[in-house]
This record gives structure tokens, sequence and C-alpha cells, in this order.
């Protein structure tokens, strides 16, 4: 169907871009030059952007009938001006009427009001508040980033009232009219000096709204972009040890079925209870998202139940020995609780991918930090050679890994994993007990300065 079209057709229809002719092409320019979107060759010629904005009518409706009502009570006064008719208010109504437009065409309605106002002042008819038109129609483009047609119009209006007043008042009416007073043009000047600088400074002020409301706005797509990480992250932690310890007993309740029942209820109640536990972390998680605000739920797990870990780990085959140097401070949720899931985190992995039935756990607590690290004696699985741990701690689609560095790096910690030079594989992590001082370049919780050594052989979770 395009294709069919006659050359002239695709190229009004913008498939003459690529030759410089397209819809960019008759996009019109602000004043510095930088090109404004939603406006065509139409536009261009008026030099401005219809907008989808509403019209003010109450505005311009009052200040029409503020000015012709204060022009009649100012002509009253002024019997040595040209009496107001016809002329008089059309030029006013020509000056106040296109102020509806002044948000879409903001250029064409500050020389269109500044025109009118020097055709007033040209006529000889009073003075008065017929000012107020030009002096809005130059703010509203200065607000809109017109300014070099704002200063022009308001250059215009001054000008105007400076020929007219000085040079041309000798052929122009009303007959008989002498020199304006110096002191009234120093008005008209002070009047267009206030009226640029209030209307610059509304330009400015709100710039400051505009950008402050953006950077709230990425502020809160930065917020979420964490909280769902941290969600992530912390359902990845719920769900891995648990269900890996389902995998293996259901592998050995199915294994031993038939040879030893008994082994076989063991291993069936083993799962029923990592279920049950499970289901009950993934509920609390799932009851925290639904609850507006902060949601009420139990304390976070940390080291205090790490005697309940170990027996999790040996439902499923494996035997963990801890050891415990120094006195345990009283810990910062947010550090115990990263204690936990990295000692979960590095069990978790044991069991899926290394041919170990043991492993040790060791906590070192150091003035203002915490050091923990988990070992064992390999070999690696199948599983764990099928895909070594890189650099940047991601294999096989896991993110075991990246989930410990991303909770040390919270606390400004450090993460260490990889094999051991008298075999086996080793996870070190270093966490600082004092205020979190995230990781540079890191989004977040941000990314820690850690090593994954390249040559690891455990694949993580």
């Amino acid at each position: 169907m395009e294709n069919g079209r006659p050359p002239w057709a695709r190229l009004c229809h913008g498939h003459g871009s690529r030759h410089g002719l397209g819809p960019d092409r008759w996009r019109s320019r602000d004043d510095d030059g930088d090109p404004l979107p939603g406006r065509r060759f139409g536009a261009r010629l008026l030099g401005d952007s219809p907008a989808g904005t509403r019209l003010p009518w109450a505005s311009t409706a009052v200040l029409t009938v503020f000015v012709l009502v204060g022009m009649r009570f100012a002509g009253r006064n002024q019997p040595e001006r040209a009496d107001l008719d016809a002329l008089a208010y059309t030029l006013l109504l020509v000056g106040t009427v296109p102020l509806l437009w002044r948000h879409r065409f903001p250029r064409t309605v500050a020389l269109g009001t500044a025109v009118a106002a020097a055709g007033y002042l040209a006529a000889g008819y009073p003075y008065g508040p017929f000012l107020l038109s030009a002096a809005l129609g130059c703010f509203a483009a200065v607000v809109a980033g017109r300014r070099v047609t704002a200063w022009i119009a308001v250059g215009l209006v001054w000008a105007s009232h400076l020929l007219v007043g000085h040079v041309l008042y000798r052929w122009l009416p009303p007959t008989g009219d002498g020199p304006a007073p110096w002191g009234e043009q120093l008005f008209i000047t002070v009047l267009v000096v206030a009226v640029v600088a209030v209307s610059e400074l509304a330009r400015v002020r709100r710039e400051q709204f505009a950008r402050m409301r953006a950077e709230r706005a990425a502020a809160a797509r930065r917020r979420a972009d964490e909280e769902r990480l941290r969600i992530a992250r912390e359902l990845h932690d719920v769900l891995a040890h648990s269900i890996s310890v389902i995998n293996v007993q259901a592998g050995v309740g199915l294994a031993l079925l038939d040879e030893d029942p008994e082994q076989a209820r063991t291993a069936l109640t083993t799962i029923k209870a990592a279920s049950k536990e499970v289901l009950g972390e993934v509920r609390q998680v799932l009851a925290t998202l639904r609850a507006p605000g902060d949601a009420p739920r139990s304390p976070a797990p940390g080291l205090d139940r790490l005697p309940e870990l170990c027996e999790q780990a040996k439902g499923a085959g494996l035997a963990v020995r801890v050891t415990e140097q120094g006195r345990r401070p009283r810990l910062s949720p947010g550090a115990d609780l990263a204690a936990f899931r990295i000692v979960q985190e590095a069990l978790t992995n044991i069991v899926r991918h290394s041919g170990s039935r043991t492993a040790r756990v060791g906590l070192v607590h150091l003035p203002g930090a915490l050091e923990i690290t988990v070992d064992d004696d390999g070999p690696a699985t199948a599983a764990g050679r099928a895909g070594d741990v890189g650099t940047t701690g991601v294999t096989g689609g896991g993110n075991g890994l990246v989930g410990m560095r991303e909770r040390a790096a919270a606390l400004g910690g450090t993460v260490e994993a990889g094999p051991r030079p008298d075999g086996g594989f080793r996870v070190h992590a270093r966490l600082p007990l004092g205020p979190a001082t995230p990781a540079p370049g890191a989004p977040g919780s941000a990314r820690a300065a850690d090593t994954v050594k390249s040559t690891a052989t455990e694949e993580e979770s």
C-alpha cells in the first residue's frame, strides 16, 4: 500500500526523511536551536507550537472586561486625549481576545498584543490598563521559552511610546498634542523592565519545578527498581535453600522407597518440614507486598536461626560444623539478615553442586566487622562442573552469588568465592557493622567490590 503511493504522497507522509525531507525537516526550533516536538510546517510559519492545553477562557474574559471598563473610566479623566470610538474598542479587543491562545501560540500572541498596543498609542487614545494585555502576552511567551520574541514585543511597545510621545506627536491625533513628559517615559521603561523580570523569574521557577518533578519521578523509579530487586533476592534466598533440601530428600525417598521404607519416611518428614517453612516465609513476603504502608510481619531471620539452618542441611545429608570467634555483638537487622542469607546460600550451593557431605561455617567477630567463611571439601558434582563460576559470579543463569554480593554491598562489604588451593570451595564474606557505605557504581543494593575467582568449579543457585 505504501509503495503504491506516488512519490509526492510518500514525501508528505514522511517517507523522504532519508533525503532530508521528512517530518523532522519541517520541525521548528526554539531560541537555542533545539527542535521542538509536535511542530510542523504550518506552525513554523507562525513560530509557535500548538499544544493540547485548554484555552484560558476565564482569565481572558476577566482581563478583557477589566481593560474595556478601565479604559472607559480612564478616558473620562483625560479629556485632552482622543475619544474612545469603534476603532479604539477594536484595538482593545485585538489586544485581549488573542490571549486565549497565548499557551498554544505564544510568539504570535506576544507580537499581536504588542502591535495592538502600539496602534492604540499611535491613535492618541487615553492611557490606561490596555498595556496589561501586552504584558500578559510577553509573560506567556517568556514562560514558554520564546524569550527573544517576548523581548522584541516589549521593545516594540516601549519604542512606540517613545516615538509617539516625542517625535510623531506632531502628525498624530489628538490635534494640538505636545510632547509627553519624560517622567511618563521613565514609568513605561520601569514597567517594561518589571514585566521582563517577573516573566524571567516565572520561567526559571517553572523550569526548576519541572526539573524537581523529573528528579522525583526518577527517584521513584529507582526506589521501585531497588525494591523489586530486593524482593526478588529475598524470594530467591527463601526458596532456593528449602527447595534444594526438598529436591535432595525427594531423590533419596524415591531411591529408598522399596529398599529402606524407614529411611524414605525420614526423607518425607524432612520434605514436609522444609515445605512448611518455605510456605510460611513466602506467605510473609506476600503479606508484606499486599499490605499498604508498613506491613506487620515477624522478625527477619538472623544468625540466631543458624542452628535451625544446620539441622535443615543435616536433613539433606550435609553435616555442618559451626565455629565462632569473638563475642557476638548486637547486629543491626540488615547485617543479621545478610549474614544469615549468605550462610544459607553457601550451604545451598554445597548441597546442590558439591560432592562433599560436610561443611564448615566460621564466624569471626572483629571490631566493626563480621567475617563469614563457608568451606566444603568438594569435589564438584557434574552439575557444578557444567558451568564454572566466572568473574562476574553468573553461571548457568543462577543468581546465588549475585545475591550474596548485593547483600554484602548494601552494607559496604565484600564477597569472595572460589576454589581453595587444597581442593574444595570457599565463600568468604566481610560485612562492616557500621553505617552502610555501598560500593561505588552499584545500583540500589550496590555491587560489591568482590572477587569471584574465574577458576571456580561450583555453580551458583
